[in-house]
Parts: C-alpha cells; sequence; structure tokens
C-alpha cells in the first residue's frame, strides 16, 4: 500500500453562497484540472494552519474564519490521499493566481467548469445541501401550520417530512400538499419513511431511520438519502451505504427524545473527531442561532423541527 498523503483543501464560501474552484497549474499531476485550493499538510502542522499556509501561498489571502467539513480517501495513480476539508467563510486580501492557476466562482448543483479533480466530485454534490433544513411536525401543531408557513417561506427550502403518526395513505396526500408548496420555489421534499410508500409520490429523496440504515442492503433508489444517526457506528454506516447526508442528534434536550440525555456541543464533536466524508447536519432542541456553533464543531449545518415553524 502506498503511503497515505495528508492534504487539506478549502472550500471559500461568498457571501452570494457560490464557492471557489481552482485549476492545477501546469507541472503538477492532473495540470488543468479543477479542484478545491489546498496542499500537503507539513509535519507537526495542524490542518487549520495547513489550510491558512497553503491559501496564503496559492492565493495570496488571510484566513480570518475556517470550520471543519468532511474528510476523504482517494487513491491516485501517484499517491493515496486523506483530504481535509474546511469551508472558509472570512479572509483578508484579493485572490492572486500566485501558481499561475485560474479561479472560478460556482454556484452549488451549477458546474461550469471541467474537468474535475476526480477526488471532489462527491464534495460538489454536498455543496449543493443548504446548511438549515426544515422537519415536519403536524402532528404537534397541525398540517396546516406547517402548509401555511411553507406558503409564506419566500425561499427555496429542504424539507424532510416526518410523520410518524399517518398512514400510507394519509402520508401521500401531506407529501402531495408540501411538494405543491416547496417545488415551484426551487426546494426539495425528502420523505422518512419506507422507500417502497414513495413510488410515484413528487419526493426527491428519502430519510432513513437509525433502524432502517441498519437494515438496508443498498442504498434506496432515490436521488437523494439520508439517515438519521446517534453513533459512530451508525454514522459509519450511512457512508457506507452511500448516504448524500446524516442527521446526528440530539445534541440539546428534546421533546422528542425525554429519556435520552443529549450529547452536547462536545459530544457531538467527539463522534467527528475521526472525520466523516459525509456531510451532518446537528439536530435536537436547536435553532437558527445555533448554526455558527455548529459548523464550529464540525456539522455541515443544522437540522430544525419545532424551530422551523416558529
Amino acid at each position: 500500500m502506498s503511503k497515505i498523503v495528508e492534504v487539506v483543501a478549502g472550500a471559500l464560501i461568498g457571501a452570494d453562497g457560490r464557492f471557489l474552484l481552482g485549476s492545477r497549474p501546469e507541472g503538477k499531476p492532473y495540470a488543468g484540472y479543477w479542484e478545491f485550493p489546498g496542499g500537503k499538510i507539513e509535519p507537526g502542522e495542524t490542518p487549520y494552519a495547513a489550510l491558512a499556509r497553503e491559501l496564503h501561498e496559492e492565493m495570496g489571502i488571510t484566513v480570518r474564519h475556517a470550520t471543519p467539513w468532511m474528510t476523504k480517501h482517494f487513491v491516485y495513480e501517484h499517491a493515496t490521499v486523506f483530504l481535509r476539508f474546511f469551508r472558509v467563510w472570512a479572509w483578508d486580501g484579493e485572490l492572486h493566481a500566485r501558481e499561475g492557476q485560474s479561479f472560478s466562482w460556482q454556484t452549488p448543483g451549477v458546474l461550469s467548469v471541467e474537468p474535475m479533480l476526480p477526488a471532489n466530485g462527491p464534495v460538489l454534490r454536498a455543496l449543493a445541501i443548504p446548511d438549515l433544513v426544515s422537519i415536519t411536525c403536524a402532528y404537534e401543531i397541525g398540517a396546516d401550520a406547517v402548509l401555511d408557513a411553507l406558503a409564506a417561506s419566500t425561499t427555496a427550502r429542504w424539507v424532510i417530512v416526518r410523520e410518524p403518526q399517518l398512514d400510507r395513505d394519509a402520508l401521500a396526500a401531506f407529501v402531495e400538499q408540501v411538494a405543491a408548496r416547496v417545488h415551484p420555489k426551487g426546494g426539495k421534499v425528502i420523505v422518512n419513511g419506507d422507500p417502497a410508500w414513495l413510488a410515484g409520490l413528487p419526493v426527491d429523496g428519502v430519510h432513513l431511520t437509525a433502524a432502517r440504515l441498519a437494515e438496508a442492503r443498498e442504498r434506496p433508489a432515490f436521488d437523494w438519502v439520508g439517515a438519521s444517526v446517534h453513533s459512530a457506528a451508525e454514522l459509519e454506516r450511512a457512508a457506507e451505504l452511500g448516504c448524500d447526508y446524516a442527521l446526528l442528534g440530539h445534541v440539546k434536550p428534546t421533546p422528542t427524545h425525554p429519556d435520552r440525555a443529549p450529547l452536547g456541543w462536545n459530544g457531538f464533536a467527539s463522534l467527528l473527531a475521526n472525520g466523516t466524508p459525509i456531510p451532518v447536519l446537528a439536530l435536537g432542541g436547536l435553532g437558527v442561532d445555533d448554526l455558527l456553533e455548529a459548523r464550529v464543531h464540525g456539522a455541515h449545518g443544522i437540522a430544525l423541527m419545532r424551530g422551523a415553524w416558529r
């Protein structure tokens, strides 16, 4: 087995939500391919320090705020690489192509440059997942409250329909009503339910409970697949199955799980300490004000249930 090269990479996120790609310069493997800027971690260097150094050397900026995100293993012809990705939210200085590379700002879900460095392909998909995901709780606040909130929303929302009290027919009817309010605005509808129930419904994906995740032998045949996880083993299983994201919790006390102790932010971060190849959203007792804290502890974003409809 070839030596593993530890590499750090940064997705610079602009104020408009676009992200930056750079081309690999001549003289390097895969010259001309597009990638997220970064480079090797030097001996004794922390990943964050390596990120700051590489981005200054490559493009002349000084990183002010970056948060850990995902990790990836990838085997190239010339090396086996372990990639640590950060999202870079703030920096000082103007971009300069110090290595003769080109830069291009890209919109999540719409790639206008090619070819892409192979290891970075799955990361592009992760960037299309929003920082805030809403989970329905019509069984608590009423279906009309959820549907009215979706109708009044002016933004494209990702909505996970979670209504365990509904039978198959009632769930189908509710999903159709949700989709009618979400899809015209460019949002997506993911349903927490039996994948077999969802055929023919206007859904974009399926969300697996921890029990369904454990039972699954292959990734369900949906565009987007997510899972609820509560341990490092379940998170690893979600990645093995090819899930696009995981919801990890609960972080704070929540009425949904009154008998289980919350993870707290330190517990949440400890489950991500060894890295994860899929984006993880924090869940449980959270509000919009928790987003920045979640990012600092390695989360892609947060999933809101009761907090999404206030």
